[in-house]
Parts: structure tokens; sequence; C-alpha cells
């Protein structure tokens, strides 16, 4: 009997999403979480993010292309194998059909024309610029899938990516230097000649393209977000980019040589119009494959409804507090596991919600990052010139605009007393205890009542109560 469509979210709510993947066999615990993780990546793509951030970076890739191909030409000239440029070039243009042949050879063109001798210091230093803010855009695109806030320090960031320019087309270009001439060794030639060794072989040859396309995928998302992935996380989503990087050549290739109408349109401009259609693909392929390994890596985080979940005051209270005891806590024992996906393990949330209260607790003032990346967390000043009274303030007047000012909202006399005495009340509680007192090993495991007794004797509000 056919499913309804009318019942398909019951269904998946109740097989997809029911179960609890920690008492399933391991091969269905395996299926279900590739399926919901499927779920996430296609429910992000569906929600637009990263279709414009991918549009974005077409745009970018077009303006930097020929300044990063030229600086690639140049570092490859050193070695003696700047004419594979353009084999390379046309091997990714290939789904293009003619058009890609057409379009390779222009940029190539367009390479050959820029001397770096002729451009001047000047010309130089926009030619490095431009490269490096494409790869800058990358970065914030990567960071958007990880829900990293913070971007690497200027410095860091102009010798990280200088690295990557100079050195990584030195490794693709061997790596591809290396699998010719495995291929084109006597042994090779002999083995092929034997079956079934000679299938292997063409099966390894077919097989090495989609092997350097997941090694490149896996490098770039390790190296670009500017977080800690695992290189696990980074692999499977490289594989799932990779998977998907091959079905979109298939595809694309089918629909270049069934477009001859568009040709005809768009005369001159069909071929950059393909062009860019192609690089919006190669973008979303490669952003949907980071959402992959994000996903992979942090479970917690694939859920049924797109979007972070909103938070009741009390819970932004209590992780509020949750993070800044855990904070101060490690920092006195000297613990350097406070980076945000260390802390987002040890208190049991996601990377994201946890996140959004680092960044209002360091908007305060209250906590400050290290230089280290990722960046990891530490006190801003010492636990016990921290009242938590300034604690409680910092987190209820997050967010507060000036267009709408607190005092001019009208209210009550008798509703204003009401609150401005609780309010009063709480900070003359508050303000009787410091950071590191939620610290202090005497009363982790303590009852409340000690609060209320360090409070009796530094001589707050209880003896008056009494």
């Amino acid at each position: 009997m056919m499913m309804g469509f009318s019942e398909i979210p019951h269904f998946i709510r109740s097989r997809i999403w029911g179960p609890d993947l920690d008492n399933l066999a391991p091969w269905l615990r395996v299926t279900l979480r590739s399926i919901r993780i499927c779920w996430a990546v296609v429910r992000d793509l569906h929600g637009g993010e990263l279709s414009l951030r991918a549009m974005s970076l077409v745009y970018t890739t077009i303006l930097s292309l020929v300044p990063l191909l030229a600086i690639s030409f140049s570092v490859l000239k050193g070695f003696g194998v700047h004419e594979q440029l353009e084999t390379v070039l046309l091997q990714t243009l290939l789904p293009l059909g003619e058009k890609g042949v057409e379009i390779g050879s222009r940029i190539v063109e367009f390479v050959d024309n820029v001397k770096v001798g002729v451009l001047g210091s000047v010309g130089l230093a926009l030619l490095i610029y431009t490269v490096i803010s494409l790869m800058q855009k990358i970065e914030r695109a990567f960071n958007f899938i990880w829900h990293v806030s913070q971007e690497r320090p200027f410095a860091q960031r102009f010798s990280n990516y200088l690295s990557v320019i100079l050195i990584g087309p030195v490794l693709v270009f061997s790596s591809l230097g290396v699998s010719a001439s495995l291929q084109s060794t006597d042994i090779v030639k002999t083995l092929t000649a034997i079956e079934p060794f000679g299938s292997l072989v063409n099966f390894a040859g077919t097989l090495l393209p989609f092997v350097l396309v997941v090694g490149a995928f896996t490098f770039i998302y390790v190296f670009m977000p500017n977080t800690r992935v695992k290189v696990r996380s980074a692999f499977a989503g490289a594989f799932v980019a990779g998977l998907m990087w091959n079905m979109a050549s298939v595809f694309f290739a089918k629909f270049v040589v069934s477009s001859a109408q568009y040709t005809a349109i768009y005369s001159a401009f069909a071929a950059l119009i393909i062009f860019m259609l192609w690089l919006y693909i190669g973008w979303l392929v490669l952003l949907a494959g980071a959402s992959s390994a994000y996903y992979h890596q942090n479970p917690e985080q694939v859920s049924l409804i797109r979007g972070a979940p909103t938070l009741s005051l009390r819970m932004v209270e209590r992780l509020s507090f949750a993070v800044l005891t855990a904070i101060v806590n490690h920092f006195v024992t000297a613990d350097p596991r406070t980076g945000a996906d260390d802390l987002a393990g040890e208190l049991n949330v996601p990377t994201g919600v946890l996140q959004l209260q680092i960044n209002t607790l360091s908007l305060a003032g209250l906590i400050v990052a290290t230089a280290d990346t990722p960046p990891r967390w530490m006190p801003a000043r010492a636990p016990e010139t921290i009242p938590l009274s300034d604690v409680m303030a910092a987190i209820r007047k997050h967010g507060e605009n000036p267009a709408l000012a607190f005092d001019n909202i009208t209210i009550r006399p008798v509703t204003d007393r009401l609150l401005s005495d609780i309010e009063q009340r709480q900070t003359e509680i508050l303000a009787q205890l410091s950071l590191a007192d939620l610290v202090d090993p005497d009363k982790d495991n303590s009852a409340p009542a000690n609060l209320v007794a360090t409070l009796r004797v530094k001589g707050g509000p209880g003896d008056a109560a009494e």
C-alpha cells in the first residue's frame, strides 16, 4: 500500500528522527545518521544561504581567476611544469564541451599577458590583494557553515593564504606528475598486459581523478574554516562533495550538449553564461560538502527543523552562568580546553547556541579570546573581581536597542516599583558573590544553603531578613 503524501512528515519524524541512535545496531545507526545529515544539508541548500554565498563566490572568482592563475603560473614556471596548467584547466572545464576549450584557451591567453615585471610593485600588490580577497571570502563562507564568528587575524590570514597560493599548485602538479610517471613505468605496462591486473590498473586510473578531488576537498575543509576540523569529518564531507562533483559534471555536460538554443539566444555571451553557471555549481557542491563535514563532526546540530532553537530567558541565564563557570574553572585549574567546541561538549549544548552566549559575554567585557587558532576563552580579569551582579546585568541588557530606550516605555508606577524592587533585591544578593565563589571546590557539591551562609558572613541581606 502506497504511503500518502500527507503521511510523509509523520513517517519521517517517527522512523528517521524518532529512534535513539545509541540503542540501534551499528549498520542501522550509520544509515539513519547518514540520512539525517543528508536531510540537514538539503534543508540548508533549500534555505538559500549557501546558494547566495555560492553566487557571491562566482563573482569574486571571475575577478580573481586570472590573478590567481598568474601567480600559480609564475610559481610553476620555476619548476618547469607551467605547460601543464592549460591541460589541468581544460580538464576542469571538460563538462562545458567546446565552450570549455574556448574559455580555457582565453584564460591561459590572459594569464600569458600578465607580466609581473611590467606590473610594478603597486600592480603586483593589487594582484596579490585580489587573490587574497578571494581566499578571505571563501573563509567567510566556510566560517558561516561552521558557525564561526571570528576570522583569522590579518597577519595570520596573509601568511596562510600566501602559503596555500604558492605551495598548493606545486603539490597538485607534483601529485599529477607522480601518477603520470607511475603509469608510464615498465612495471605498470607489464602488469597492464596481464589480467586481472590490467583491469585493476585501468580502474585505478579511472579512480585517480576522484581520489585527487577528494584529497583537495579534504585539505580545503581542514584548512579554510577558522576552527578545528577533524580530518575524518573533512574526509566524509569531501567524499560526498566528490560524488556530487562527478554527478554534476555528467549532468552538466549533457545540459551543454542539449543547450544549442542558448547559443542562438545569447550569441557571444553564451560561453560566459555557461562558464558562470558551472562556477556556481562547483561552489555550491564545495559548500554542500562543507556542510556535510560540519554535521558529521557536530551530530547534535542535525535537527528536523532549520535554524537554532529559541532560548527562553531562564535558558539564557543558565547557559551564560554555565559558560562563565566552566571558563573560570578551567582558568583556575590551568586546563586549556576552553575552545567553543570543548565547552559545547562539556556543557552538552550545540556549538552554534553556545557561540551566541560566548559573544554576549565577550561584548560585555567578561571574557576575552586568546590568540590561538581556534581561539580559547579566559576571564577578562581576576574571577574574584567579577561580581555576579555584573554578570546578570550583562545578560539582561544584551540586545537592547538605543532606538527603543528602556526608560521610554510607558508603565504604571506600581508595576515600575515592583520590577525595580525585584531588580534591586537581586542585585544586592548577587553583588555579595563573585565568579570565584562559584568555582570554589569546597562549594562544588554543597547545598544552596552554603551560598546563603556565605552571604551572611559577608553581611549580606540574609542578616536583615532575620
